[in-house]
């Protein structure tokens, strides 16, 4: 696929807004990574979409990851067995991703988004244990959660922020701030293991992936800032994270409905 200067330039602004995301939700990068893709810079094939986004939304969460560890909001124990898990998830749900028309996979996307944003509003007062880890206890729920979460990263070719975040609060009760430093390691894993099964079958368009990347690491910086900022103020990151799924999956559903 030969793309414009124009594209690759809006290419480079979108990996901005995703790097921006990923720094201060975590996610949501990658829910828009796919769409900009798509319906922004013009890459006709879902698919080359899906591949190309997950690898670049990997680089970015890297970018992000880097001011939360040293911050640190990183729960590691917690992120690498809920990454391990999703590891294994991504493999599954990569593999039948591939097999599924790319318009269907985009309208089931936005629905779960739909979903997911509805979970997090009605959880926004909840702040969470601040000494919150993994142990025994919680692990089978961490690996569950993990496995599951990362399925669906593979399905959608998502770097899969937005379910991690709230999977972490769920399976242990950590704040939000520190799903979101945790949350990244995960974003990392899985999106890199999704984008190989999909550069395997042909499905990454390198150039571009470079190009969203070089923009995501200045986005991812001050997305962080802008997160220490939000989380002072009691469920105003909850909520504000919630606003941009909805208003994304809205989106994709009105632009998908018509080519089902």
């Amino acid at each position: 696929m030969s793309l414009s200067l124009a594209q690759y330039l809006l290419g480079l602004l979108s990996g901005g807004v995703v790097g921006f995301l990923l720094g201060m939700f975590g996610g949501g990068g990658s829910i828009l990574a796919v769409p900009l893709m798509v319906y922004l810079v013009g890459v006709p094939n879902a698919h080359l979409a899906i591949g190309t986004s997950a690898f670049s939304v990997a680089a970015n969460a890297g970018a992000g990851l880097v001011p939360h560890a040293f911050n640190g909001s990183v729960k590691w124990r917690c992120a690498g067995v809920f990454s391990v898990a999703g590891i294994c998830g991504a493999l599954v749900g990569s593999a039948i991703g591939k097999m599924v028309d790319g318009q269907k996979l985009l309208f089931l996307f936005a629905l779960l988004m739909m979903v997911v944003g509805l979970l997090m509003f009605r959880a926004r007062q909840d702040e969470g244990d601040a000494g919150a880890e993994c142990t025994r206890d919680n692990a089978p729920k961490v690996v569950g959660y993990g496995a599951v979460t990362g399925a669906l990263s593979g399905l959608f070719g998502i770097g899969g922020g937005f379910l991690i975040v709230p999977g972490l609060m769920a399976s242990t009760r950590m704040p939000i701030l520190n799903a979101i430093g945790s949350s990244l390691v995960a974003v990392c894993a899985f999106g890199l293991t999704t984008a190989l099964s999909y550069a395997f079958s042909g499905y990454v368009d390198w150039p571009l992936a470079i190009t969203f990347i070089v923009g995501g690491v200045g986005g991812a910086r001050i997305g962080f800032v802008a997160a220490k900022r939000t989380a002072a103020s009691k469920g105003s990151l909850k909520v504000a994270f919630a606003v941009l799924i909805f208003v994304v999956a809205i989106y994709m559903i009105a632009r998908s409905w018509s080519r089902l």
